[in-house]
């Protein structure tokens, strides 16, 4: 027996069967005896393979869908739907049914039967839909109203920590307005409309563009302030390289400067010349590492093919974080030649990147740093490895 269905042996099973209309030539139910006028209604169901032998059984045609015309009385008009199209049914489908956890759980599609119902079958089953469906929707209206009132409580902590929290920002996009935002919260975003929320959570959308609107003035001004800035230390740079050029260049670039053709990096090694002349007889850091490197690895791996080109070369370079006693003697000699300058031990790592995994080569430098006027000059200068 199919769920829905209820079965009927032995001699029962013709007066079970007799009233199915199937396609064909099959009888309609009879209609009840009543004084009052009655509707008429289509019963849909399925038939299960049994169901279906037990119609080819009875003179039906066997088929899986089944189509029944029947009357309803005023009675158990409750019982019955009509569509948009005025085409009345018995409310078959959709059912529903109790699950294990005792909810109203809803099964589309016609019920299943292994013989054909009877009219009372389908009244039967059509009284369970009825009385089912009002628990289903009681059910859901139910969970619809704490889902919104858990929803309600969850916005309300959203809306109170931010309007506590000056430091907390409303989503940049969409952009905020006065009336409506999106803020970040810990299960994704979540919208505040000041139309139509309350209490607290109506505020937030107008807090929120109010700080949008305070953030975009501050970064503005900010943004002007540093562009002065700049536009104040290009023309400090532009005085500086024409002093230097009135005082110390060459006729010919006093000539370029005059044409506006004078590269700046020109004056700035003469610069980096003039503020490192103290250290002149300081090795400088050698820019050879493709060469080095090529003879470390040929010497680490025995390989004297190995050719490492300058585009092969990788460096990683950082902060030295220890010095031997000959790398602390340079940093010393520089420091105290050059009283106003930085001077920090720098290590670099030379790798080859055609073969990563080969043994890399460190090298140590010595970087100094000085102020020359609105400039910044720099010079590397070897340091002993380890």
């Amino acid at each position: 027996m199919a769920s829905g269905g209820i079965g009927l042996p032995g001699a029962l099973m013709d007066t079970a069967t007799s009233p199915v209309t199937h396609r064909g030539a099959a009888p309609e139910f009879p209609p009840p005896v009543s004084a009052s006028p009655s509707l008429i209604v289509t019963a849909i169901y399925t038939l299960s393979e049994a169901g279906r032998k037990a119609s080819l059984l009875a003179g039906g045609d066997g088929r899986a869908l089944q189509r029944v015309t029947l009357q309803v009385p005023p009675t158990r008009l409750h019982l019955v739907s009509v569509d948009a199209n005025g085409v009345a049914r018995l409310k078959l489908q959709p059912r529903f049914e109790v699950a294990e956890d005792q909810r109203v759980i809803r099964r589309d599609g016609p019920p299943v039967y292994d013989v054909p119902p009877s009219l009372d079958d389908l009244f039967s089953l059509a009284a369970r839909n009825h009385e089912r469906e009002r628990d289903y929707h009681s059910d859901r209206a139910r969970s619809k109203d704490h889902r919104r009132e858990a929803d309600r409580e969850r916005r309300l902590r959203i809306a109170e920590q931010f309007l506590a929290d000056p430091a907390q920002r409303a989503m940049a996009h969409p952009i905020p307005t006065p009336t409506r935002c999106f803020v970040a919260g810990a299960s994704g975003r979540v919208m505040f409309d000041g139309a139509t929320d309350v209490g607290p959570s109506r505020d937030l959308p107008r807090e929120a563009y109010r700080r949008f609107r305070t953030d975009l003035r501050l970064r503005k001004e900010a943004n002007l302030t540093r562009r002065a800035e700049q536009l104040a230390l290009h023309e400090e740079k532009t005085r500086a390289v024409a002093v230097w050029v009135a005082e110390r260049g060459s006729d010919d670039q006093r000539a370029r400067h005059a044409a506006g053709l004078l590269p700046v990096e020109e004056v700035i090694d003469a610069l980096t010349e003039d503020a490192f002349a103290e250290v002149a007889d300081q090795p400088r850091y050698p820019l050879d590492g493709a060469a080095r490197l090529q003879a470390h690895l040929r010497a680490a791996t025995g390989r004297a093919n190995i050719l490492v080109a300058t585009a092969d070369l990788q460096i990683a370079g950082a902060e030295a974080t220890a010095a031997t006693a000959a790398q602390w003697a340079v940093i010393r000699y520089l420091q105290a030649a050059l009283l106003d300058a930085s001077v920090t031990l720098r290590e670099h790592r030379l790798s080859w990147r055609r073969e990563l995994a080969l043994p890399a080569l460190t090298v140590y430098g010595v970087l100094v740093t000085r102020h020359v006027g609105p400039f910044i000059v720099r010079r590397e200068f070897a340091a002993p490895g380890r």
